[in-house]
């Protein structure tokens, strides 16, 4: 970068918007599909886990010894199954989510109270019927805290794909180091630190809107 070269350059921005909007509705795509597909999975790995103890500590260290795999690694692993695709950043990112989101089920299902299980059961609700209308709306605090770090988490593991040529917005980090330009590489990094943001809020409110109780509770005198 010479130096008579301003750290942004407001002009490049304003002429490339329609470029970043579309670059940041793919790293949105590409951050969030993979927190949807790990709650799908870990929702019922956890209550497997919560219902069969035994089971929860196998399943926790692979999910940990898969985490520990660095992205970029497991990036290069998949390409050789599914080339140079988005499925090959969102696989990764799925498995990375299930270290997160399956303690937390397991950990939401031990927080409800056992009087609140042997009532349900009391009032006739079945094994199916009472962890989906009273156990897992009870969990839902814990749930989405663990929803709020994997989205996050994921939202910034997603610029690393652009290694492999899928990575949303990281190709204007990797643009502008090529360029030798901070102009792009400043624009991303704020658009991931937006975007990230902006989705721990919405599920912010989201938690909010579902468990008003909890909000009743807090604003309790």
């Amino acid at each position: 970068m010479s130096d008579d070269e301003p750290l942004i350059r407001w002009q490049w921005i304003g002429d490339h918007a329609g470029e970043l909007a579309d670059y940041t509705g793919v790293h949105l795509r590409l951050g969030l599909l993979p927190v949807l597909f790990g709650l799908i999975i870990s929702v019922p790995l956890g209550i497997l886990c919560h219902r069969y103890g035994w089971l929860y500590p196998p399943v926790l260290t692979v999910a940990n010894i898969l985490y520990s795999i660095p992205s970029l690694a497991l990036f290069m692993i998949f390409v050789r199954y599914t080339g140079l695709t988005e499925r090959t950043v969102m696989i990764p990112l799925t498995i990375y989510t299930l270290s997160v989101l399956v303690p937390n089920v397991v950990d939401g299902l031990a927080s409800v109270p056992e009087p609140v299980r042997l009532a349900a059961t009391a009032m006739g609700f079945g094994a199916i019927r009472r962890v989906v209308q009273v156990e897992l709306p009870i969990a839902v605090p814990v749930v989405i805290a663990g929803v709020r770090v994997a989205a996050v988490s994921s939202i910034s593991l997603v610029a690393v794909g652009q290694l492999i040529g899928q990575g949303g917005l990281g190709y204007y980090i990797t643009r502008g180091l090529q360029l030798d330009f901070p102009t792009p590489i400043i624009t991303a990094i704020v658009l991931i630190m937006l975007l990230a943001l902006t989705t721990d809020a919405v599920l912010v409110l989201a938690q909010r809107l579902l468990t008003p109780w909890s909000r009743n509770k807090v604003t309790a005198p």
